[in-house]
């Protein structure tokens, strides 16, 4: 039977009439030249090759981790007139100073609390930057803004923008992997590629709510690929061009074919990616894997340091929980919930620096550490700190990002930014700028304009850049 003179027989109709097992089918020959995942030029010197981005959900306080403000120690109890981050209404509030000990560590001589004792050792690979402000005060919004560049609507994700402008290394895994991403909170979007096309899409995986052990890769039907199945592929693919031949627009059909295409490769190589039992028995001591504490996100960071080896573009590793009350956000009992989470965190993020330095990858890899928004100076609920969308500390390492270095100021208390001030537009136009890729250049068109994760706004923040 001649396929591409029977209209009647579509291609539709055979994937419909047929249990061909679609997702095991070795798609790997089809448009390979043409793959969107292909590695693409930038038009500036890259700095980083690939991001990884520790995502801290709730809003760590940057006033009792990073940003140590002596003066708020001194004033604590007394009140102080703030405008509110909600109401807009100023008020008297008591200030709460840090239950935390803060030193100095390294020769960069940085700030750091003593709720990071293993991070501290890495001063010196760490850029802080102290004056980041947002747009929400919300969770909700905020948290998408911090990942898409807008509060409330729909548009593509970090990882999709750097996944649609560099390609992928390896063809054979996804661009952008999110490690146990929650599904409130912004949920799905904070990984996805919105109007971008959808092979630019994160790839979950595990769930927030479930142990990181299940955070793997689906593996290959036992046997592999059978030679029925193998004829079925080579019956496919030359369907796949006869339709892609006939169609005036294939950009979906082409996004799907590239879909499959990763997920077969995916199935034959990416399990062995996320098998932590291939590390030694010591690396996975030194990620805390094992101790109650730090065996979730330790296995987290391990799996982003191999998957960032093995090429995905960029990983994101969520510290988060399926609850409308995310991990870090502390109201109330600041000082019992601030020692859990980072304590949680801390040995896996300082073994995750340590490893990529080890072996040569820290240099060409951005890790960014940071949460939608920091805390306020005063208290809530007497042992708390509310939202405050206008200051924040993040901090990279690695990638570009310069060293033993501190940029932007809060103001005697750190509730503002009042020097070198950095906006979140501002942060994504400088991690893209480090990728090789222009912020205003990086667009996609659609419903008739177009558009980029900086929206019209952003700044490249130079003097951060090594």
């Amino acid at each position: 039977m001649n396929f591409a003179d029977n209209s009647a027989f579509s291609r539709r109709a055979l994937l419909q009439r047929s249990a061909l097992g679609f997702g095991s089918l070795a798609l790997t020959d089809l448009m390979a030249e043409s793959s969107s995942l292909t590695v693409k030029p930038v038009r500036i010197p890259a700095k980083a090759k690939r991001v990884i981005f520790l995502f801290m959900n709730g809003g760590p306080s940057h006033l009792d981790t990073f940003d140590y403000k002596p003066e708020l120690n001194r004033r604590h109890g007394q009140t102080a007139e703030f405008v509110n981050t909600r109401t807009r209404v100023a008020e008297d509030r008591v200030l709460l100073g840090s239950p935390f000990l803060f030193a100095q560590h390294g020769q960069s001589g940085a700030w750091i609390s003593d709720l990071f004792p293993n991070i501290a050792k890495h001063a010196d690979d760490l850029c802080f930057i102290k004056s980041v402000h947002t747009d929400a005060a919300a969770h909700g919004p905020a948290t998408l803004f911090f990942h898409t560049g807008a509060t409330n609507l729909v548009r593509p994700s970090m990882g999709a923008w750097v996944t649609y402008g560099l390609g992928s290394e390896n063809r054979n895994l996804p661009g952008f992997v999110s490690i146990c991403p929650s599904e409130l909170i912004g949920g799905v979007r904070n990984y996805g590629s919105a109007f971008l096309p959808g092979v630019y899409a994160g790839t979950a995986l595990g769930k927030a709510e479930r142990p990181a052990t299940e955070a793997k890769f689906l593996n290959l039907p036992q046997g592999g690929i059978s030679s029925e199945q193998r004829r079925q592929f080579e019956l496919l693919r030359d369907l796949n061009r006869i339709q892609i031949a006939r169609e005036t627009e294939t950009d979906l059909l082409e996004s799907t074919i590239n879909s499959f295409e990763t997920a077969f490769g995916m199935q034959q190589h990416a399990p062995e990616i996320a098998d932590l039992a291939r590390e030694s028995p010591t690396t996975q001591s030194q990620y805390g894997i094992g101790e109650k504490a730090t065996d979730n996100f330790g296995r987290q960071c391990l799996l982003a340091r191999r998957l960032s080896e093995a090429g995905v573009r960029f990983v994101q590793v969520n510290y988060t929980d399926n609850t409308t009350t995310p991990k870090w956000d502390q109201h109330s009992d600041l000082k019992r919930d601030h020692i859990t989470h980072a304590g949680a965190t801390d040995k896996p993020i300082a073994a995750l620096l340590a490893d990529l330095k080890q072996r040569g990858l820290l240099d060409e890899t951005l890790v960014m550490w940071g949460g939608e928004f920091g805390r306020t100076p005063y208290s809530e609920n007497k042992n708390g700190r509310d939202h405050n969308p206008h200051a924040a500390t993040i901090w990279m390492a690695g990638g570009g990002a310069k060293p033993g270095f501190s940029y932007g100021v809060t103001d005697e208390l750190g509730f503002k930014g009042v020097e070198k001030k950095v906006h979140v537009h501002d942060l994504h136009a400088t991690l893209l700028h480090l990728l090789g890729l222009d912020h205003e250049q990086l667009t996609f068109e659609y419903s008739g304009r177009p558009f980029r994760l900086t929206d019209v706004y952003g700044r490249v923040v130079h003097d951060i850049i090594s």
